[in-house]
């Protein structure tokens, strides 16, 4: 791999006879969505501002771009972290300012810049972020998602080369978790800047990280892959996954990736040699066209509701269930074959266009006066054995599914 962007070699840091991290190692690379993630206090806001600058460590080398900050010239330091911004855990906007002004604070802060610059610049991170309404209002007149946006805006003024997320999601409810999380994956892949993030409960980690890093009694005990982490045997997955497990069931009513494929394992010891399975694959179509035009909540609030009927249904019979990637569930049902399914299906079908749909639909017509929107739920279904892969069972599954149902959203709709 690449020289990390940032890089600790055996970083300790303690505060009085309190040691908070302790032999720290960690790559952070360019370009990607890392998140750092452990236990309440565990010392995950400490490391952010040692990469910020805000904390030197007592012992250890952090180094930046492959150079060890202690060894770089103060105007080296001075650029390196003139590359880096923040976005606090409380958005921290200016009640006093409106979202214009919060929004060029920086530049007027720590620029020359004319003030027609420093308009043409704010106005296009503006446009960017969906916020043209909204740049002569205060922050209390804005909702919650506005809000982030604002802040986000505010932190991608001075083009950062790195943005660090300081518990993005604390204190917001799980659809709303996963639509503040979602829109920084969005803006993450529009604008190309590396992505750290800090939470003790993201319930969408899986699906916006490139790489994990788990912090454990003041040491990362791990860093790799959302894949790689479902296998990391450690006292860490007890306490911290089973907690992000919660947020996800309480999220889709769905299991957890890690979840599914121990209770495929346990399916799998219990059939007979020969004896089918079979694999539905659902997907929602178009959804960054509801990111785009109705936001990240309507298309949060369309997944849970996909998510919950799904469990329910097919709960009730034996199946289960889990969220395979952002726009995409898997259900698992035993002990059926292409026929028995098939007939499920049917009757699925009927219920979720007659029942579900409209709910989701309505959800996503909260939109802007002019906008329209359209997206389409399709459904494929595939047949396995216990000697089958099941990775080859959900492909086949995937490239035969076919349209379930479909909604067209109009503006005053």
């Amino acid at each position: 791999m690449n020289t990390p962007l940032i890089e600790f070699r055996n970083v300790t840091k303690r505060f009085g006879t309190k040691t908070v991290l302790e032999n720290v190692n960690l790559q952070i690379y360019e370009g990607q969505i890392t998140t750092i993630i452990g236990l309440s206090g565990s010392g995950k806001s400490v490391m952010l501002k040692h990469i910020i600058g805000l904390i030197q460590p007592d012992e250890g080398t952090i180094f930046f771009q492959g150079k060890p900050i202690t060894e770089m010239k103060k105007s080296e330091i001075n650029e390196a972290f003139g590359q880096i911004s923040y976005m606090f855990q409380g958005n921290a906007l200016l009640d006093s300012l409106t979202v214009y002004d919060n929004i060029a604070l920086p530049l007027r802060e720590t620029t020359n810049l004319k003030k027609t610059e420093i308009d043409r610049r704010v106005m296009a991170r503006v446009e960017q972020t969906e916020l043209t309404e909204a740049i002569h209002k205060y922050p209390a007149e804005l909702s919650g998602g506005m809000q982030k946006r604002a802040a986000l805006a505010r932190a991608l003024i001075t083009d950062p080369q790195i943005v660090l997320f300081d518990e993005p999601t604390t204190g917001q409810d799980p659809v709303r978790k996963n639509a503040i999380l979602s829109m920084i994956a969005q803006y993450q892949r529009k604008f190309n800047f590396t992505a750290v993030l800090v939470s003790h409960e993201i319930p969408d980690v899986y699906f916006i990280s490139n790489r994990i890093l788990a912090l454990y009694d003041r040491q990362i005990v791990f860093q790799g892959t959302p894949e790689e982490l479902e296998n990391f045997e450690h006292p860490f997955m007890d306490e911290v996954i089973s907690s992000l497990e919660a947020l996800q069931k309480e999220l889709t009513g769905l299991f957890s990736k890690r979840q599914f494929v121990m209770l495929n394992h346990l399916q799998l010891k219990r059939r007979k040699v020969g004896e089918s399975y079979c694999v539905v694959v659902f997907s929602l179509n178009e959804l960054t066209a509801i990111y785009t035009k109705v936001g990240h909540d309507a298309a949060q609030e369309a997944l849970r509701n996909m998510g919950l009927y799904i469990d329910k249904h097919f709960g009730d019979i034996g199946g289960f269930s889990t969220r395979r990637s952002s726009n995409e569930i898997i259900t698992m049902l035993p002990y059926s074959n292409l026929a028995e399914t098939e007939s499920i299906i049917d009757d699925f079908v009927s219920d979720f266009q007659r029942q579900v749909l409209p709910a989701i639909g309505t959800g996503a017509c909260k939109m802007a006066a002019g906008e329209s929107v359209e997206f389409n739920i399709v459904a494929g279904i595939a047949e396995g054995q216990s000697t089958t892969d099941l990775d080859s069972v959900i492909a086949l599954a995937k490239s035969q599914q076919k349209e379930i149902g479909r909604f067209n959203c109009a503006a005053g709709e």
